[in-house]
């Protein structure tokens, strides 16, 4: 499943679940869902720190390391 149908079936189901409700299944559903886009964003994110420098006051470029 592509991020964008991820997107769109989790909007459907916020969107029943606000005026039908959802069956159990739905819900399992909708919850794994979430947590495939919430894994991708983070991983996203990961990916973009990763390639994130810090410049000095003299032009010195230094990797930005992870926080411990």
């Amino acid at each position: 499943m592509e991020m964008n149908e991820v997107i769109a079936r989790i909007n459907e189901l916020a969107k029943k679940a606000k005026t039908q409700g959802l069956t159990e299944e739905e819900t399992k559903e909708r919850d794994g869902l979430r947590r495939i886009y919430i894994d991708a964003v983070k991983a996203s994110l990961v990916g973009q720190l990763e390639n994130t420098y810090l410049v000095d006051e003299q032009g010195n470029k230094r990797k930005l390391g992870r926080k411990q």
